[in-house]
């Protein structure tokens, strides 16, 4: 096991205009699942192959349990990874493959073989050691790929999206068993993925990155109940926050012809432009002429519950202004063209400045 630091880590490809990580400063502790998490082009993929020794580091450190290993060559660093395609050697057979790196470092057949053998119980793959990686499934040649970093016995698991090639079912399983596996074994663990809710999910803490700059590293409560800025407020959690342009008004915020009031009062000077977060779950359905009046276009019914997607409407111009998720019982979802109202749970809006996206501090 290890801690993993980066120090003012920057990367910068060749006749690019930006980084592709910005002076990343993150410490990874020892042990844990740390996800790394943004849309495409945010860096994540680059911090990975950067501490993995497959990208070169322009500026900066990064250190291993203290030990600076930049200038270390991959073999060096004992860190062991799955990618994205498995990467499996189609001519060998599973135990094959999960012993290969073993058998190229020299390791005896017979402790090959116990490592190889111990991996499977733990990934219930015993019975696919003779297989081919074109007789298994997706998620059987995930196990093996996963079997073939942990006989390594690494002090770090680098993980690149390795579920993105699995059907939306199989990938939350499959997820639960990741993150049950990496407890299980204590290995300190980077995990990349796009995938907002599988990083909520599964990692320890969650580092959100944009334009290779890290927003907000923290856990993934903390990310979703307070976030740093607008971005991170409208990446984490799904549906998404609802990022709405408002007015400061005396005691409140003005939402198309809707004022709502806010205890304490708005950190702005009234009449300032100013974004309003507002989570789905904080709103609800309202009496006629009460809150925030909004036009429903598609009602996602799912089961016990629906997502209402509406948008929000100026009554005294009749002018769209915004769209806006809300969510409701199902058997008390509106239908598509109705004229609702939203009512505003108190407490739970969050205030962005309107220029720069960063978190506007509550003064209640």
């Amino acid at each position: 096991m290890a801690t993993v630091t980066f120090e003012d880590a920057t990367r910068i490809y060749p006749k690019s205009d930006r980084p592709a990580v910005d002076e990343l400063n993150l410490e990874v502790h020892d042990g844990e699942l740390l996800v790394l998490v943004g849309p495409s082009g945010c860096g994540k993929t680059t911090t990975l192959r950067m501490l993995a020794g497959l990208e070169h580091v322009d500026e900066g450190a990064i250190l291993i349990d203290g030990k600076d290993v930049v200038k270390l060559p991959p073999r060096d660093r004992d860190i062991a990874m799955v990618f994205q395609n498995y990467a499996l050697y189609p001519h060998m057979d599973v135990a094959q493959n999960m012993g290969f790196a073993l058998r190229m470092a020299g390791v005896s057949k017979v402790e090959i073989a116990e490592r190889v053998r111990a991996a499977a119980k733990i990934l219930d793959i015993v019975e696919f050691l003779e297989r081919k990686p074109r007789q298994l499934s997706g998620g059987q040649r995930q196990r093996v790929a996963m079997g073939r970093a942990i006989v390594r016995q690494p002090r770090v698991f680098l993980m690149d999206e390795p579920l993105s090639n699995l059907d939306a079912k199989l990938r939350v399983a499959t997820r639960a068993e990741i993150a049950g596996l990496q407890r299980q074994l204590g290995v300190t663990t980077l995990y990349v993925t796009h995938d907002q809710v599988e990083a909520m999910t599964m990692g320890d803490r969650v580092a959100v990155m944009k334009d290779g700059l890290l927003q907000q590293c923290d856990t993934p409560r903390a990310l979703y109940a307070d976030p740093v800025n607008a971005f991170v407020a409208g990446f984490i959690g799904s549906p998404a926050m609802n990022l709405l342009q408002g007015t400061v008004e005396a005691g409140g915020v003005r939402l198309a012809s809707a004022v709502i009031p806010v205890a304490g009062g708005v950190p702005k000077a009234v009449g300032e432009a100013v974004t309003v977060g507002l989570r789905p779950e904080s709103l609800s359905l309202a009496p006629a002429g009460d809150g925030l009046p909004v036009i429903v276009t598609i009602v996602e019914e799912l089961g016990a519950e629906a997502f209402v997607h509406a948008q929000l409407a100026d009554k005294t111009a009749d002018a769209v202004k915004a769209n806006i998720i809300a969510r409701a019982e199902s058997l008390a979802a509106p239908a598509k063209g109705d004229l609702i109202h939203l009512h505003v749970k108190e407490g739970s809006m969050l205030f962005f400045d309107a220029q720069s996206g960063d978190r506007i501090a509550s003064r209640s």
